[in-house]
């Protein structure tokens, strides 16, 4: 019977993630709400399998793949998640996660997902790799968010939920200076003047 690690910060996702897995006749060894506790599970327990939201507090979801795939027995990794397809998954994929799944979706896509995992397939949104997306990917807004590293989106993300820069470093694990330089570089890569207007740019290219 194939092992899977849970982590997400909701308890209910969590619970009915554990539910589907068990009814797919996986064994759920362990559960986690932030990137920290999902290390340390995945060093213990080493799973077959890791489901994980990547917004979640502690580390970023993008380094805490990263992490995983540098275990000495890293399991593959499913992101289930309420982040936009279009500005994650080919960051997951690079990042080394093996699928991706919209928490928007019905639930059989993660089963499905699991199933092709652990079959040794991939398993992401066409968006991804679509050549649909070119034409999108011509505009300056798609291009500005393009050229944003990992970390710079995850600090976008928290500016733009109101969040302040003592609370973002300690989601983050980051400093409150470093979180302003973060936001000075955003300021200015994304090409706008205020807080607000990065709030305004985060929801009109639906990143929160």
């Amino acid at each position: 019977m194939s092992t899977a690690l849970v982590v997400d910060d909701h308890p209910f996702i969590r619970a009915t993630v554990c539910m589907l897995l068990r009814q797919d006749h996986l064994d759920v060894v362990g559960q986690a709400d932030n990137g920290i506790d999902a290390l340390r599970l995945a060093r213990e327990q080493a799973p077959d399998l890791i489901i994980l939201d990547i917004a979640m507090p502690g580390l970023d979801g993008l380094e805490v793949i990263a992490r995983l795939k540098a275990l000495q027995h890293p399991g593959k990794i499913v992101v289930l998640t309420s982040l936009l397809a279009e500005a994650y998954s080919l960051r997951c994929l690079q990042a080394g996660a093996a699928g991706y799944v919209s928490k928007t979706d019905d639930l059989g896509e993660l089963s499905k997902a699991v199933r092709a995992v652990l079959s040794g397939y991939t398993y992401f949104p066409e968006v991804a790799l679509s050549s649909v997306n070119h034409q999108d990917l011509r505009s300056s807004e798609a291009q500005c968010i393009a050229s944003l590293t990992d970390r710079e989106l995850m600090v976008l993300q928290h500016l733009a939920r109101g969040l302040s820069n003592k609370v973002i470093g300690e989601h983050m694990l980051l400093s409150n200076k470093t979180i302003s330089t973060y936001k000075s570089r955003l300021l200015e890569k994304l090409r706008v003047n205020s807080l607000i207007d990065l709030a305004d740019f985060a929801r009109r290219n639906q990143l929160i």
